[in-house]
């Protein structure tokens, strides 16, 4: 009876849900579909998904004549430098406050979840300046370390408190057995938080990937370095928009975030509940 009642309860949730995945999932399936219609077929032909008449002349004129081929290579060595940096940065900073005992640690945990909630809009007018004063406006440089310097707040928090849960006695073993600092971290500690590794990459690449304000304050003066988010407004024209062409840049920019979502995915829910236990 109470398996019977179960899978009544399952099947009614399927029942429910169902459309509503269908509902929401509908925008995104009608995307890709217009990435293969012709312009007239997408302004005319309704809301059905199934092109009548498929093409990949979309997805060429996007990757050749609005310059997607350059924007792409741009916005994997950014938002590859940007989750490295990140990465990096927030594992080593989580450590040193998850295990050591600086003074005033409590302080400084307060002061970066504080910055969380300042938008980027409030924060760019001094990193530009930064930027500019370094000599590094208009390069790859100046990109990356906007992107990366205010994205590491959440990424702190989450390997700070996944260390948390490690048990202290590996550390004291490994001391035990002569383990330095950068030994005990990159060794032992560092590898056991695949999950976290895995959920800061995922987000970190998606907000990376898609990034428009800073990309184009920094590259103002040479939009050949300018990045995919930006690069879709080269569709919009001062008297019509391609929205084939539109359709088809955003399938190409779509794609490498869904395949690095499904690549660690596994991680992500690890890495979330582990982070948020501690």
């Amino acid at each position: 009876m109470i398996i019977l009642s179960r899978k009544l309860g399952q099947s009614v949730f399927h029942i429910v849900f169902i459309p509503l995945v269908v509902l929401w999932s509908y925008p995104f399936l009608w995307m890709i579909s217009s990435a293969f219609k012709s312009q007239k077929e997408m302004l005319l032909g309704g809301a059905h998904l199934i092109p009548e008449t498929f093409t990949l002349a979309n997805l060429e004129r996007a990757w050749v004549k609005a310059k997607f081929a350059a924007y792409f290579f741009n916005s994997v060595v950014v938002t590859c430098s940007v989750v490295l940096l990140i990465l990096i940065i927030s594992a080593t900073a989580g450590y040193a406050l998850a295990r050591g005992n600086m003074p005033g640690k409590k302080w400084i945990v307060t002061g970066l979840v504080a910055t969380m909630f300042l938008p980027k809009g409030v924060t760019i007018l001094p990193v530009f300046e930064l930027i500019q004063g370094l000599g590094l406006n208009n390069s790859y440089a100046a990109i990356i370390l906007a992107e990366a310097g205010p994205a590491n707040i959440v990424a702190i928090l989450l390997f700070m408190g996944y260390f948390s849960n490690i048990p202290a006695e590996l550390e004291e073993s490994a001391v035990m057995d002569g383990a330095k600092f950068l030994v005990i971290f990159s060794k032992i500690m560092l590898p056991l938080t695949k999950p976290i590794i895995g959920t800061v990459t995922i987000f970190n690449f998606i907000g990376s990937w898609n990034a428009f304000l800073v990309p184009l304050v920094f590259t103002l003066s040479k939009p050949k370095l300018r990045t995919l988010g930006v690069g879709m407004y080269s569709f919009f024209g001062e008297s019509a928009v391609d929205w084939a062409g539109f359709a088809a840049g955003a399938l190409i920019s779509v794609t490498p975030t869904i395949i690095i979502f499904l690549f660690f995915q596994r991680y992500f829910i690890e890495g979330l509940a582990g982070a948020v236990k501690g």
